[in-house]
């Protein structure tokens, strides 16, 4: 039997030598050897760089999944559009069905596309985000492109930019979760790591996300200030927001959980960080159930979830608000089935943070509506 991906974050974040490290550390060496042969041909300029015609911001990470990148691509982009600039966000519609060169997956005014076809994470932007479009590619710096063209966008947001190098950008934010970090530091498959550790000297602001407490980042604080001094560092916490029961048309503040019963279920690269958050809030967890990442569900499994809810007296069930764009075409099934919404809220000199983003807009000599 091999590693399920039930536990892959546990194998992340393990440090000992178990029975398939030698196996996932040979694929590990083999997939740091492309990921610097790749840097290597970016440095050396045999891979070319394209750019866009204004402001390039990068979100993104150094490991793979569960740091925070939408709700943090939500809050720059509506600090952005409150400013002025004419914004839009290029992701790359990861598991989406879509064959195009580019999808315009909003228009800002109006979705375009449904989940399957630009994946969640793009579509809750575009769910999120009135005002700003959505464009998605697998190359950046075409659907940069076309945002320019059709909407005279100045202000550019890389959703999960990071790697994508194919693309100059003006600022790299780097998100690094609070508790983590790195893992057991190893690359993929064996660890969680994307690139090694030494590619944040890459970044320009890196942002400890999941800030709960200041103990539970100092050892992450101290590496960052030891290895990269240069780079400034933010703290920022993901707040639930509301609890919302769209087939019931009811939005409750976070508190409403508390002392509720509860069957939740959630396909996230962390799931029991969802779980730990409705612990948090006072929910009593009757039952939980984790699916993996961006997870498709099927009718019977949302029928069978349902089910074991009325069995166990759960007065509720909950999953992530990313989860909710891939299964809101269950609604009807079970009135009581709603989300929790999640903020991304600077816990550490917010003023400094944008101030920081206004100067490298400056000096790119881009212009406010």
């Amino acid at each position: 039997m091999g590693v399920l991906w039930s536990d892959w974050d546990r194998v992340h974040q393990n440090k000992s030598f178990g029975f398939w490290s030698p196996f996932l550390a040979f694929f590990s060496i083999l997939y740091g050897t492309g990921i610097r042969l790749r840097l290597s041909a970016y440095r050396r300029k045999r891979f070319k760089r394209n750019s866009l015609p204004g402001f390039v911001v990068s979100i993104g990470n150094l490991t793979a999944g569960g740091t925070g990148k939408t709700p943090s691509v939500i809050m720059l982009a509506r600090w952005a559009l409150k400013e002025g600039y004419r914004v839009a966000v290029l992701s790359r519609g990861y598991r989406g069905r879509y064959r195009e060169k580019f999808l315009e997956v909003s228009d800002g005014d109006t979705i375009k596309a449904d989940p399957q076809e630009s994946g969640d994470e793009a579509y809750l932007l575009a769910r999120k985000l009135a005002g700003i479009p959505i464009v998605i590619s697998r190359k950046r710096y075409i659907a940069g492109s076309f945002a320019h063209g059709k909407f005279g966008t100045n202000f550019f947001i890389l959703d999960d930019g990071y790697q994508h190098l194919e693309l100059k950008r003006d600022l790299d934010l780097v998100l690094i979760d609070a508790a983590s970090s790195f893992g057991n530091g190893h690359l993929l498959p064996w660890g969680p790591l994307r690139e090694p550790i030494d590619q944040l000297i890459r970044a320009d602001i890196a942002i400890l996300t999941r800030f709960s407490n200041q103990n539970s980042a100092q050892r992450t604080t101290d590496l960052l200030t030891e290895k990269f001094p240069a780079i400034p560092i933010f703290c920022a916490d993901h707040e639930p927001e509301k609890v919302v029961f769209p087939q019931l048309n009811e939005s409750h503040g976070p508190d409403f959980l508390k002392g509720k019963r509860v069957l939740a279920f959630a396909g996230l690269a962390r799931p029991e960080v969802f779980r730990e958050t409705l612990i948090r809030l006072g929910a009593d967890i009757v039952y939980f159930k984790s699916f993996r990442d961006h997870y498709r569900f099927k009718p019977d499994e949302i029928q069978a979830l349902i089910k074991m809810g009325e069995e166990l007296g759960a007065q509720y069930l909950l999953t992530s608000e990313k989860d909710w764009v891939r299964m809101a075409v269950f609604a009807p099934m079970c009135p009581e089935m709603g989300y929790l919404s999640i903020k991304f809220t600077m816990v550490s000199d917010q003023d400094g943070f944008f101030k920081m983003i206004k100067g490298a807009i400056k000096s790119k000599k881009i212009l406010v509506n």
